[in-house]
């Protein structure tokens, strides 16, 4: 029999061993927690770099580009000697309502001026305004007095042909007169889709709008309207009929529309944006009802 010695041996041995086995134990569990806690940390540090990459943490978002409002068609100078490269305007930023003055100075008489309608034409008058910075139209002379009742001008190369490395669509094109039928009831007469004073542009070929335009000197109405309208004239129509009453002789294609003394822009010019706001009756007006003074003068026609 083993004494009480080997005994109490043998229990000191099986508890040391249990010890040992429960220190082994919670070291395996706090091995396992550490690394549970680093892969934690880690994926955390990764997602975090990835929002910071990504912009998550910018104090403000970051400005999206402006939409562009106008497209420009690029043309081949190469393929068209009459073009002339002068840049293109940009395609963004642009105004898109109000109007621009623009002045045109002839070797005809007093200045022309125009009022460009950016709320129907902004891509017309953001290219007017653009090429008239760059002088594109200085010097040039208007080509054509129109069958219509119109001088054509804005073609730096006198042919019908010429203009800037790139083109527009239309943008306001009036819309044809409807069609009358013998069941009608009489109406009054429609206005004419291009007024003397309308400046309409000139595609070449239609649609493909560059630098040309017309300025109407006596009401033009076709069945169906095709130039599309950028403005009128302010002041200077008379010069615009002056021109047109012009001889004319052929234009070396056999058309007899070329003025047979030279028109000459000297210069145009295209001002600031003006605002929409409404303007003031012009002087002799009527004034609107229970806002007439006693005291006032009558105005003397």
């Amino acid at each position: 029999m083993a004494s009480s010695r080997d005994r109490q041996r043998k229990l000191a041995r099986a508890k040391l061993d249990r010890q040992m086995a429960r220190r082994a134990a919670s070291a395996r569990r706090k091995r396992q927690v550490r690394a549970g806690v680093g892969a934690a940390v880690a994926l955390v540090l990764i997602v975090l770099g990835s929002v910071w990459a990504l912009g998550g943490f910018d104090r403000e978002p970051k400005p999206q580009a402006a939409p562009d409002i106008c497209a420009w068609t690029p043309q081949d100078a190469s393929a068209n000697s009459n073009l002339k490269d002068v840049g293109t305007p940009a395609t963004s930023g642009l105004p898109t309502s109000g109007t621009r003055p623009m002045t045109i100075t002839t070797n005809q008489g007093a200045p022309v001026t125009v009022e460009l309608d950016l709320a129907n034409s902004p891509c017309a008058g953001a290219s007017f305004a653009y090429l008239a910075g760059k002088s594109f139209f200085d010097n040039t002379k208007c080509h054509e007095i129109t069958t219509e009742g119109a001088v054509h001008c804005g073609d730096p190369s006198g042919t019908g042909q010429g203009g800037p490395t790139y083109t527009f669509v239309n943008e306001n094109v009036p819309a044809a007169a409807p069609t009358p039928t013998p069941s009608a009831s009489a109406t009054p007469d429609q206005p004419p889709a291009y007024p003397a004073g309308t400046v309409a542009m000139f595609g070449n070929p239609p649609g493909a709008n560059g630098s040309q335009f017309l300025i109407f000197f006596k009401d033009f109405n076709p069945p169906t309207p095709s130039y599309p309208i950028i403005g009128k004239v302010t002041a200077g129509l008379d010069v615009i009929k002056k021109i047109g009453s012009l001889e004319t002789v052929d234009n070396g294609t056999g058309s007899k529309v070329k003025p047979k003394t030279d028109v000459v822009v000297q210069s145009l010019t295209v001002g600031e944006v003006a605002s929409t706001a409404p303007t003031a009756p012009p002087t002799g007006s009527p004034a609107p009802s229970g806002s007439a003074s006693p005291s006032a003068s009558p105005v003397v026609g």
